[in-house]
């Protein structure tokens, strides 16, 4: 397979803003003055006024996954630059670094899975509450749940069949041990899904612990877990060094499911809203770039260096392209692959958040119904992702309520969203 090489832009050090007024405090008190004139808004007298971002050097954070690729994309392309901003990416060690060097400003973006924005709003599963809004969904798919070899032959994609290895474990006093990669997130909601959709109770009949995706194989290599969750490639991976076997993708637990997202601090957001948006823009042109898939061997190539994903690109491309092989001997072709831009994929759907809130609730994560419609309009930021749309002239597919289906035939009606937290038969519903 042929893979080529690209090397990052460098970038002209844009001037810092003159101490005094804000920029915005400036334009603005210009604008009404100039519009009292008869002169155009943005006038300043000898040039119209920058629409630069307010900030221009930014430091974004990464894990190790294929759905980086949006931010690495971008960085490596040069379209960070082209709409003004300095990009600098920082892959980091856990999902958790992640969160606080988001909060405490080191990085002002970053790649984060759903779920974590909402948990840290909510200041819930250990984390410190710190407001954060997603305006950007980086991608759909393309995740999926690994089991041991143990189990291959016995167990295929209905995690019924696991239900009577969990429960003899269990009776002999060493519960089989299942990973994921952060508590409130998404790898962490599609395992207790998969479990429960068997009968297994994921608080109660196993061990649900947490690892950092890059660690998944070399903590079932020695043994320390019987199966996890995590993004590509390390399923793959799995398969490659044949300690693991795919069960079933995430997309077969829900076809087009949210996965990733770019996260700020509310706090920045609103102080730096055309730099978000420049960001959202250079994120698009990314997007669409990797959608194309005669694009994503040069996509492989360039996310599998060891500054973002580590791992070599052929590993990561055949999922990429929809050729599954699951590794117990099951392959196909694989129509619902991971997707950055096609399915109005980007736009922040509140009806998303409410579904990560049903299942909060249904954990225990919460005590009683949370405030489904104010956290979801909260932490969701659509305006500043149609703001950014709407100047580059993409016409997106807007906001979508329509009810979703899950493979356990569950249907979340997002005008229902407690109805559907309150429904399932395995729960630890608390209040």
């Amino acid at each position: 397979m042929n893979f080529s090489h690209t090397t990052p832009a460098t970038t002209p050090a844009v001037p810092a803003p003159l101490p005094g007024l804000t920029r915005r405090s400036l334009l603005t008190r210009s604008a009404l003055g100039l519009l009292a004139a008869g002169l155009p808004a943005n006038w300043t007298g000898a040039a119209y006024a920058s629409d630069a971002p307010e900030t221009a050097a930014i430091k974004m954070g990464i894990i190790a996954l294929t759905d980086n690729s949006p931010f690495v994309i971008a960085h490596e392309k040069g379209l960070f630059k082209k709409f003004g901003i300095q990009s600098s990416i920082s892959k980091e060690a856990s999902w958790a670094v992640i969160r606080d060097k988001l909060v405490t400003g080191e990085n002002q973006a970053t790649h984060m899975l759903f779920g974590m924005p909402i948990a840290s709003s909510m200041g819930l599963a250990g984390s410190a509450k710190k407001e954060m809004v997603i305006p950007w969904m980086i991608n759909r798919n393309g995740q999926a749940i690994t089991l041991a070899n143990k189990f291959k032959g016995k167990v295929a994609a209905d995690p019924k069949a696991l239900k009577p290895f969990t429960d003899a474990a269990k009776a002999a006093g060493a519960p089989l041990t299942f990973a994921m990669t952060f508590p409130p997130g998404t790898h962490a909601m599609w395992m207790r899904y998969y479990l429960a959709a068997g009968g297994i109770h994921p608080d109660k009949d196993v061990s649900l612990i947490t690892i950092p995706p890059p660690q998944m194989v070399a903590n079932m290599k020695v043994g320390k877990m019987d199966g996890f969750c995590v993004g590509e490639p390390w399923n793959t991976r799995a398969i490659a060094d044949e300690i693991g076997y795919t069960s079933l993708t995430t997309q077969e637990i829900w076809k087009n499911h949210p996965e990733k997202v770019c996260a700020f601090t509310r706090e920045f957001a609103e102080t730096n809203p055309k730099t978000v948006k420049a960001i959202l823009k250079a994120l698009h042109e990314a997007s669409v770039w990797l959608d194309d898939l005669s694009h994503r061997q040069e996509q492989c190539e360039i996310v599998s260096k060891a500054s973002y994903v580590n791992c070599p690109p052929e590993i990561i491309y055949d999922r990429l392209v929809g050729n599954l092989d699951y590794g117990d001997g099951r392959t196909k072709k694989d129509d619902d692959y991971m997707i950055f831009s096609g399915r109005n994929c980007n736009y922040p759907q509140p009806k998303f958040a409410k579904w990560w809130l049903s299942q909060f609730r249904r954990w225990g994560m919460v005590e009683g119904a949370p405030d489904y419609e104010g956290v979801a309009a909260s932490v969701m930021m659509p305006s500043l992702y149609e703001e950014a749309m709407k100047e580059i002239g993409y016409k997106h597919g807007g906001a979508d309520n329509t009810k979703e289906t899950l493979f356990d035939g569950a249907v979340f009606d997002p005008a229902k969203p407690e109805a559907y937290a309150t429904s399932f038969a395995v729960n630890n519903l608390k209040g």
